[in-house]
């Protein structure tokens, strides 16, 4: 568990629960709990007697349940004291076999690019209060650490020129996490990209025969899957941005401000999510299309060879007519007897293969495919 004292231009860590029970809230900025779903499920007790006395409520059950719940999609809740978002990160995982893992998104031991299978997408708690922001994360949660390496960095630079560096409060300290999680996915773009585009290029080329049809499968299935949560992360969004619409009226103009600083981050982290959605479905319809142009251009060259086959059987048709009637059995044919009878034959062939083959070719019955 990391505890942090955030102010306007100055951040903090090494507050403990008891600390907090002892001395209070502090007079000015706010306080962030981060802690892992383990530590969560540990201390409730502690917890739920700070957020009391801190917060005037503690958490309800439903959303303690909410919180632990590793197989949760991404949403969004309130009360009259607090707000819940459960959103599910989208980066790349830190371990592959750490602690909690087990909810990462389903793949294939084998098959699909190995970028697909490094996608993390267990959920994040936020509990949202006005002066305290709780946050649940799994075990691993390689976000939390990289924000609060931020923030503490941010702490110890000039922070003349630093602008708005730290949250003016917890909702907007709870986007700006979100956000982290978002543009963690939206780097993964280029590899993924990558890796696809060279499937692509092997099931279009027509020297090759793809045969990796189990891997292809999996990565549509992930793609797919990663749709259905980008789908789940926007509804959230949009639902909290619906709900900041019916906060009461800002008090003050700094408030007021504030209120619109917030807005404005909650629709850029709408933003973000949306072209992590057209990515992920311009993969998705990528993948489709590149395996429907391949059986497409397989057809595409099962009809050449068939056409190809065909011309050159009714090449031959005629000259198998010439040599079955000079097969037969008879004891009177013309030019069986005659001493040049063998070549005009021949000739005849010959004659009559160069004619077909030759409108078979301005047909364009016989021609070389360009690949």
């Amino acid at each position: 568990m990391r505890i942090f004292q955030i102010q306007s231009t100055a951040a903090s860590e090494g507050l403990t629960l008891e600390g907090l029970q002892q001395k209070g809230l502090p007079t000015d900025g706010f306080v962030w709990i981060s802690c892992s779903r383990a530590a969560f499920e540990g201390q409730l007790g502690s917890i739920q007697a700070l957020l009391l006395q801190l917060c005037g409520q503690p958490l309800l059950d439903f959303h303690v349940s909410d919180l632990l719940n590793q197989q949760l999609p991404s949403h969004y809740d309130y009360t009259s004291q607090y707000d819940v978002v459960v959103f599910r990160r989208l980066a790349a995982a830190a371990s592959a076999a750490a602690p909690g893992a087990s909810t990462r998104l389903t793949m294939a031991a084998k098959g699909g690019p190995p970028i697909l299978r490094r996608i993390d997408t267990n959920p994040v708690g936020f509990a949202v209060f006005d002066r305290v922001l709780l946050t649940v994360h799994p075990g691993d949660c390689s976000v939390r650490e990289a924000y609060a390496a931020k923030l503490m960095q941010a702490h110890y630079s000039d922070l003349r020129s630093t602008g708005n560096r730290f949250a003016a409060s917890p909702a907007d300290l709870m986007l700006r996490i979100v956000n982290l999680m978002v543009d963690g996915y939206l780097a993964l773009r280029r590899e993924l990209t990558h890796q696809l585009d060279h499937w692509q290029l092997e099931l279009l080329n027509p020297k090759s025969r793809f045969a990796n049809w189990a891997a292809l499968l999996d990565a549509r299935l992930a793609l797919h899957q990663l749709d259905e949560i980008c789908e789940d992360q926007r509804s959230c969004i949009q639902d909290w941005i619906e709900a900041i619409k019916t906060w009461p009226q800002a008090d003050s103009p700094v408030e007021a401000r504030e209120r619109e600083l917030l807005q404005v981050r909650s629709r850029d982290v709408l933003e973000h999510i949306e072209r992590v959605v057209h990515h992920v479905r311009r993969l998705e319809q990528s993948a489709e299309t590149a395996v429907q142009m391949h059986f497409s251009a397989q057809s595409h060259r099962t009809n050449d060879i068939m056409r190809t086959l065909t011309a050159l059987t009714a090449l031959f048709l005629p000259l198998n007519l010439i040599a079955a009637i000079f097969g037969m059995n008879f004891d009177s044919i013309p030019l069986l007897h005659v001493h040049s009878g063998f070549w005009w034959a021949i000739g005849a062939m010959l004659a009559i293969a160069s004619t077909l083959g030759l409108v078979f070719w301005r047909k364009r019955y016989i021609s070389r495919t360009a690949h």
